[in-house]
């Protein structure tokens, strides 16, 4: 049976970057590449898995969307009918992904083709990957401790409830876990449960279960589309202002959140000047301090003379739920906050996480980079490159 069974087992904003795409350069090529952050980690070698991995691969390019799943997608505010038109044409094609092993014998995993297929293929592929990997581990030990573990974040989340009690602004956890996720029954499993705590728990970022449980999808950005900018008909400097203004062009105020770190906070910050700090609903936090991050937020807010209270913070890079209501307590007298967590909620069954990703490396025939506010964060397969990107926005090594 093939572990992703409906092309709506991904991220919203997949589909909101993909519309994106093919309204402003569907012509764009693109190469994504596989990396296994945490290799020293692994229970065992991730090379092992090909078979099972090209197998899955080979199902998942037959999938379509079905017309119940269109019909849901154009229920959606910000989703066009021409792009739900072109949804209903799309099936993802196997030539344009490889599963191999790379010289030294790792699993080596390439995308490359049009962006408006290509980008579609990483969630999949993760879910897809860490699936069959703990599949071969303990599975029966993995969900005793993950129901046991699951327990007692709802527990904590009914503590958390009464003491938001006493704040003005809610305490908002949305799951972000599908890349993560140890496995697709026990992601289904943790939202269902999750839902028992509505006044916090707001939504998934998984469309398919979004459906299915008749909850928020939530999303909006990934790097990938900040990304492509360096590789457009835009100068460097400025691509950031570009993606941020395509963006705003599409969804004219819908899907507001903007993602900070492609180049780093301060980077960020130089771009987000007074014309998109107030179309912008507030901003998504995924590397480096999150309290110096949001601290800078907060000065940039005041300095351009918005109330940071009607903007709204996102965090989501590693988070627990421990670590979030921290987070709500330092910042929830000042903005409007979300808290996005992934592996804490989806795979937090006692054994080790793999810390796994599907990067875009390279666009249009150009390498593409991210500099991240966190140093293991930082992918790109041009050292050249990412040499000149931190001279044009002046960032320190």
């Amino acid at each position: 049976m093939a572990i992703i069974k409906s092309l709506l087992d991904t991220d919203l904003y997949k589909f909101t970057m993909l519309q994106v795409v093919l309204h402003k350069f569907p012509q764009t090529h693109s190469v994504y590449a596989f990396r296994c952050r945490n290799l020293e980690d692994t229970a065992y070698p991730l090379s092992t898995l090909l078979d099972e991995v090209n197998a899955e691969l080979d199902a998942l390019c037959e999938l379509r969307f079905t017309a119940d799943e269109l019909q849901y997608l154009r229920g959606l505010r910000f989703i066009k009918s021409d792009f739900v038109d072109y949804l209903e044409l799309f099936q993802l094609k196997r030539r344009f992904i490889k599963a191999t092993l790379d010289a030294e014998g790792r699993l080596d995993i390439r995308i490359e083709g049009p962006m408006i297929q290509a980008m579609m293929f990483e969630i999949f592929v993760l879910a897809i990957v860490n699936e069959l990997y703990f599949s071969h581990l303990d599975q029966q030990s993995a969900w005793q401790v993950g129901e046991q573990r699951l327990n007692d974040k709802l527990l904590l989340l009914q503590d958390y409830r009464r003491q938001m009690a006493a704040y003005d602004v809610p305490f908002l956890v949305s799951d972000f876990g599908t890349r993560r996720r140890y496995s697709v029954a026990w992601q289904e499993q943790a939202i269902e449960r999750l839902m028992a705590v509505p006044e916090i728990f707001r939504g998934t970022s998984n469309v398919y279960f979004a459906k299915q449980f008749d909850i928020t999808p939530i999303g909006t950005m990934a790097h990938e589309f900040l990304q492509a900018f360096q590789a457009l008909d835009v100068r460097l400097r400025n691509f950031q202002k570009a993606a941020l203004e395509a963006w705003v062009q599409e969804y004219r105020g819908d899907l507001g959140i903007a993602l900070t770190d492609v180049v780093g906070m301060d980077a960020f910050l130089r771009d987000f000047d007074l014309y998109f700090a107030k179309l912008f609903d507030g901003l998504r936090h995924d590397s480096g301090d999150p309290y110096a991050w949001g601290e800078k937020a907060y000065a940039h807010y005041q300095q351009l003379k918005i109330n940071p209270k009607t903007k709204m913070l996102n965090f989501s890079d590693g988070l627990t739920l421990q670590k979030a209501w921290a987070l709500y307590l330092h910042f929830n007298d000042r903005f409007q906050l979300g808290f996005g967590i992934g592996t804490h909620l989806t795979n937090d069954m006692g054994q080790t996480p793999l810390n796994i990703v599907l990067k875009l490396v390279e666009c249009n025939g150009q390498s593409v980079a991210k500099i991240s506010d966190s140093p293991g964060k930082t992918m790109t397969d041009n050292d050249t490159f990412l040499a000149y990107l931190r001279q044009v926005f002046d960032i320190a090594e």
